[in-house]
């Protein structure tokens, strides 16, 4: 590598430049379909610079919607730790919240995945997804209205099971589902959209089924 191409890797901004390249094109072709090749290009680098940064693009994969992830989870810190909104209200802001996410970020559902199955130790880890959420204020509130009898579900992790599979299961499943419906991207994103008052609606109806 010549003097030149020895600067430009030691400078931070090419690394985000790097990172911010990967995303767009993650977006674009989706993670088995992108090439580094493409996120080079983008980037408006050579190969062998990107290879410099980053060995391989499952390692750029996981750098960058880790970085998502982890922003993401403090933002949801932020609701689930805020001692002035209500359990209810706490749902609605964290359904909205997760759906945008999605919206922008259509690649996390298949890091989720990945991760949980290969290493969901080192997610919990980088995420803190435990404080977060299951020492929350939040987790606080439900024990309490369990407690009053007012939620007859058994259990704040089957809770959350069933909320984020609310929220997460119409992205994974999102080719099939257009595919059967007919339904255009416009049209398929419209009903999403929706279910971020759905949601809200639909557990409460559980919690006190």
């Amino acid at each position: 590598m010549n003097t030149d191409k020895l600067k430009t890797a030691g400078d931070s901004s090419t690394e985000e430049k790097i990172k911010n390249a990967a995303r767009t094109v993650f977006h674009k072709k989706g993670f088995a379909a992108a090439r580094t090749r493409d996120i080079a290009e983008e980037a408006g680098i050579n190969l062998a610079l990107l290879n410099y940064y980053f060995r391989s693009k499952e390692k750029l994969f996981n750098i960058v919607m880790l970085e998502t992830f982890q922003s993401f989870f403090a933002s949801v810190s932020s609701i689930f730790n805020n001692p002035d909104s209500g359990f209810e209200e706490k749902i609605e802001q964290f359904a909205s919240r997760y759906i945008d996410l999605l919206f922008s970020e259509p690649e996390i559902p298949l890091f989720i995945i990945n991760e949980i199955r290969n290493n969901p130790e080192e997610l919990i880890k980088n995420t803190d997804i435990k404080h977060a959420v299951f020492q929350s204020v939040f987790a606080q509130q439900y024990k309490i209205l369990e407690h009053e009898g007012k939620i007859k579900e058994p259990g704040f992790i089957n809770f959350m099971m069933n909320l984020m599979g609310l929220i997460v299961f119409p992205f994974v499943a999102a080719p099939l589902l257009k595919s059967i419906s007919g339904l255009t991207d416009e049209q398929f994103n419209a009903v999403i959209e929706t279910r971020k008052k759905l949601i809200p609606v639909w557990m409460k109806a559980i919690l006190e089924a």
